[in-house]
């Protein structure tokens, strides 16, 4: 079996919690990247989303676009609104070659609301799940007719955050699924129960550690998720708490081949991005050959 590993910028830039960025250039971002080992780079807020613009600098640091956030709005929003809200990014990652481009639920979330405690995320009835699941496979559909699978991102703060919820969502829609391992330990739930639940579904894979006495002091009726980040929730592979041997065994006793992504938001000052962008490349590459993958 053959893997890839990728990594997220929001070691270096933030999107939510701007304060959290390093100062550096998309160019020394990417040769950071390229320096820990990286092959591919999922996108941020410092990406041109042109491949005439982007394409050259990629190609410097041998490093492909593996990815990257969609805000959606679908929960209370239109399906053709979000058609013409995703076109340029879909054409971008279509010519990018991307594997996937990453739909976020963001109507109603209070993921990047620094006031809003973690208590105070949406919630909606099996009813609302099965329209709201519907909606996001139509517009999954329609994305895959384009060119370019749609990947849904379970995440703290939105309206599917817990393992139950996740469920639901798997259980009325056909969307594939991205699975982020470091979300789905913060929410509480099982990591290796929901490989095995929704294994078939899942087409990228976010290699998200938490640091679990972070995640358990937490007081939720007050903290928000940002308070979270700021505190150190999220590091890389081989600097948290989970299991990522037996996360990736699963993973490989399934059949999945693809990417695995390193996306640990955390203060660049306290955690150097290269750094840990090193420690987590190491750790990658020790639980890929425990699990029997190539990496190529």
């Amino acid at each position: 079996m053959k893997a890839k590993l990728g990594i997220a910028p929001i070691a270096w830039w933030n999107d939510d919690l701007e304060e959290l960025s390093d100062d550096v250039s998309l160019e020394e971002c990417l040769r950071q990247a390229s320096v820990a080992g990286f092959t591919g780079m999922e996108t941020g807020r410092r990406f041109p989303m042109n491949m005439t613009e982007l394409g050259p600098v990629l190609a410097r640091h041998g490093i492909s676009v593996c990815g990257g956030w969609f805000s959606g709005l679908l929960l209370d929003g239109d399906i053709e609104a979000e058609k013409d809200r995703i076109s340029q990014q879909l054409a971008f990652f279509v010519a990018a070659k991307a594997p996937c481009l990453v739909y976020g639920e963001t109507a109603s979330s209070i993921q990047g609301v620094r006031g809003a405690p973690l208590v105070a995320k949406p919630k909606i009835t099996e009813t609302e799940m099965a329209i709201y699941g519907r909606k996001v496979s139509d517009f999954a559909d329609w994305c895959a007719r384009q060119g370019m699978p749609l990947a849904y991102h379970h995440h703290m703060g939105a309206v599917v955050e817990t393992e139950p919820e996740l469920d639901l969502m798997m259980k009325h829609s056909s969307v594939p699924l991205l699975f982020d391992a470091g979300h789905l330990a913060f929410a509480g739930g099982d990591v290796l129960r929901a490989i095995e639940h929704h294994h078939a579904r899942i087409i990228h894979v976010h290699t998200k550690d938490i640091r679990r006495p972070v995640v358990d002091g937490l007081d939720r009726t007050r903290e928000s998720f940002l308070d979270a980040v700021v505190k150190g929730a999220f590091t890389v592979p081989g600097d948290g708490s989970l299991d990522f041997e037996a996360i990736v065994k699963a993973l490989a006793g399934k059949g999945y081949e693809g990417w695995f992504v390193v996306e640990a938001e955390q203060d660049p000052r306290l955690n150097p991005p290269l750094e840990m962008a090193r420690k987590g490349h190491v750790e990658l590459l020790r639980v890929m050959a425990a699990a029997g993958y190539q990496v190529v």
